[in-house]
């Protein structure tokens, strides 16, 4: 959130380590991951397995969710409509802690299981779900339609067929989705993908199925779209790996496919992890890496689906010629199943949690039968940009001259301290979005044009070009990372309008 603090949503179940004064569990929480301190936030509707993404303002808007449990908690009432928004400062503290505010509007149809990005204009495109949480091999239990929330959060009333989830049930919900610099949408669920026109309503272009295994949700890899620059014309490809069938003997799937959506003719490009995932997620790192981590080598999403969890965290180096792009990171000894999150932090490092596999938590994993209890542990990952000496070399002092940025490639300035040791820079303009079930929603990297570095100079001051529009960077909060020789400053939170 722009206050540097985490807020995390989780189901209406029976124990939480957080209590209200009323005496009732509390389903979400803001956390400060510089003290590890933690408040209890309340919300009004069940939130499992929710949507979200944030408003050209900063709010954070949270859709859809789940049936209520009144015989376990009355004060919570049915989420699979429900809109939740919560705002948070980043130059004050007077919001924090503040609880999630619904003031009663609703999404137009029930979506339990949806994803969402942001878009160009600052709506909000809301896709899938299902419409009761049952079966979804019974067609009539789906909603393999989308809808758009206007600038303000609020639905515009209509929800609109998507052939590509009808095509793609039961393997419909929770579909990738990224924004392209030309407005449009690239959209994969199952093992399809297409380019879709929001505004027109129509699918732009076809594209290959992606070989392997089933990849969206409940046998879920991962996805990103590889950062966005001037040298590749804010163009980009889109990376998907992993996944697996709904079974927990399922080995998962260790392929990869990279795409390039704006070739005449795109097919995939194929790679391989070092081992087979399922619920692996990737996150873009700002020296143009991306981590991938968390996850299981057998079975898939669901509860007590899964098991043989995969520990070690993957490094991918999409600059690095095909075959060689994969390093292995640090190993934890946490394992992270179903409902585990991972987030990139203002310091750039990770911040890895969750992992809550039973239908209602198990706080001892002798009471489990496979030993995979619910995790209310929080790790942090440092990765190899900021190990060792490394962090030494963070460029400090840095002093961004707007917190607004337009994008229409405004310049703005930063000055920043560095080593005259130091040979290159450069900017990233970073977007975490809202992390669920191994997506990141709304999640995308962008590396800035500028000019004024000077090599050998300990005080640096350059002139940024802002992003070129808001189909390469829609409107909310970002985070600039000053980048020198691959090691991140400390982040700062800006706006683009």
């Amino acid at each position: 959130m722009p206050n540097g603090r985490v807020v995390f949503l989780d189901k209406v179940e029976n124990y939480t380590q957080l209590k209200f004064g009323d005496g009732y569990y509390a389903y979400s929480a803001e956390y400060d991951p510089a003290t590890n301190g933690v408040v209890p936030l309340a919300y009004k509707t069940n939130a499992f397995c929710s949507g979200g993404s944030f408003l050209a303002n900063g709010t954070l808007v949270n859709v859809g969710g789940n049936a209520p449990l009144t015989w376990l908690d009355p004060t919570v009432g049915d989420g699979f409509k429900g809109i939740r928004y919560l705002t948070r400062s980043a130059t004050n503290g007077a919001l924090d802690g503040e609880d999630w505010v619904e003031p009663g509007n609703q999404l137009d149809t029930a979506r339990w299981y949806a994803s969402v990005q942001a878009m160009p204009d600052g709506t909000l495109f809301v896709a899938s779900g299902s419409l009761n949480g049952l079966d979804p091999t019974v067609l009539t239990n789906n909603n393999p339609t989308y809808e758009i929330l206007n600038p303000d959060g609020t639905t515009q009333g209509t929800s609109i067929t998507m052939p590509l989830l009808s095509k793609a049930q039961p393997y419909y919900m929770y579909p990738f989705l990224h924004l392209l610099n030309d407005g449009t949408l690239f959209a994969f669920t199952s093992k399809s993908s297409e380019l879709f026109d929001v505004g027109n309503s129509r699918t732009t272009k076809t594209l290959p199925d992606l070989p392997g295994d089933y990849r969206t949700y409940p046998n879920t890899g991962g996805s990103v779209l590889l950062p966005l620059s001037s040298t590749n014309a804010w163009q980009s490809s889109v990376l998907i790996c992993g996944g697996a069938y709904q079974d927990i003997t399922s080995p998962t799937d260790a392929s990869c496919g990279l795409i390039n959506p704006y070739a005449t003719s795109p097919e995939w490009e194929m790679d391989a992890m070092p081992e087979g995932r399922g619920m692996v997620e990737g996150i873009l790192l700002p020296d143009g890496t991306v981590l991938w981590v968390n996850g299981a080598n057998l079975g898939a999403e669901g509860f007590n689906l899964a098991t043989d969890p995969t520990m070690e965290v993957l490094i991918y180096d999409p600059e690095a010629p095909l075959g060689t792009r994969w390093t292995a990171g640090a190993s934890t000894n946490i394992p992270r199943l179903y409902h585990s999150v991972a987030l990139l932090l203002l310091d750039g490092s990770l911040m890895i949690a969750g992992s809550n596999p039973d239908q209602m938590p198990v706080v001892s994993p002798a009471t489990d039968p496979q030993g995979f209890n619910t995790e209310f542990r929080v790790e942090v990952y440092t990765p190899p940009y900021l190990s060792g000496d490394n962090a030494a070399r963070r460029a400090t002092d840095v002093m961004i001259s707007n917190t607004v940025l337009y994008a229409n490639a405004s310049p703005f300035t930063i000055a920043f301290t560095t080593q005259t040791s130091a040979l290159a820079v450069k900017i990233a303009l970073y977007h975490g979005g809202f992390v669920t079930h191994a997506l990141h929603m709304s999640h995308r990297m962008l590396f800035l044009d500028f000019e004024g570095w000077e090599a050998g100079k300990a005080e640096q001051l350059i002139t940024v070009k802002g992003p070129p529009n808001n189909n390469v960077a829609p409107p909310g909060p970002y985070v600039v990372y000053v980048v020198v020789d691959g090691v991140p400053s400390l982040g700062q939170f800006v706006t683009v309008a």
